[in-house]
């Protein structure tokens, strides 16, 4: 990595990794406590989620969802699609996947901490979703080989990487020439104080 680039990074990325992990771990774990963000069902409804796709699922696969938004409202999946999801949490937004490319397309969710990796690998054992596959890795090194995918999604999970140019340098290169990014996040359009980019406590507040 370049001096400019290192430079653009406000807050260590492996600090900032440990107080994502350590928040997402709790919803993996206490998917019913009470957070400063809003989860599961009622989240799922909120965000325009169909209901003949959610109502189905076991609660084990949608509990834990804490997305800010519905990247399949960008575009509807086709069947057979290879589609990738960075930053999986749960699993839920896989799911979603797998029912809409179909048995013959193919799902893989990327996460990084290891009890949500856990619940999503479980549930779609439950589910039956054998075309669906959970991997550990970063945003910033998606374990995914080159011109792989004809989708990515993601939901609210950019945002909390510190190197994002890399990050999309990453989803370029897994998808395949003329593939499709869907993702939803959450951005700010006002200069942020250099004191509160760099609090790492925000960044996960």
């Amino acid at each position: 990595m370049s001096a400019e680039a290192e430079a653009d990074i406000a807050v260590d990325p492996e600090a900032l990794r440990e107080e994502v992990r350590k928040k997402y771990r709790e919803v993996a774990v206490e998917p019913n406590a009470t957070y400063h963000f809003h989860t599961g069902r009622p989240l799922a409804k909120r965000l325009g989620y169909e209901d003949d796709v959610v109502d189905p699922m076991p609660d084990a696969a949608v509990e834990s969802f804490a997305g800010v938004g519905n990247p399949f409202s960008l575009r509807t999946l086709a069947k057979g699609e290879r589609v990738v999801d960075i930053g999986s949490g749960g699993g839920f937004d896989c799911f979603v996947a797998a029912g809409k490319v179909g048995s013959e397309g193919r799902v893989v969710g990327i996460d990084m901490t290891q009890e949500m990796l856990d619940k999503s690998r479980s549930t779609a054992r439950a589910m039956a979703l054998d075309h669906v596959t959970f991997e550990e890795g970063l945003l910033e090194n998606i374990p995914v080989e080159d011109e792989w995918a004809d989708t990515v999604i993601s939901n609210g999970v950019i945002n909390l990487c510190a190197d994002k140019r890399h990050v999309f340098s990453e989803i370029h290169r897994i998808l395949k020439p003329g593939g499709y990014l869907q993702y939803a996040d959450i951005a700010n359009g006002k200069p942020v104080p250099e004191a509160a980019v760099q609090n790492i406590d925000l960044w996960t507040a």
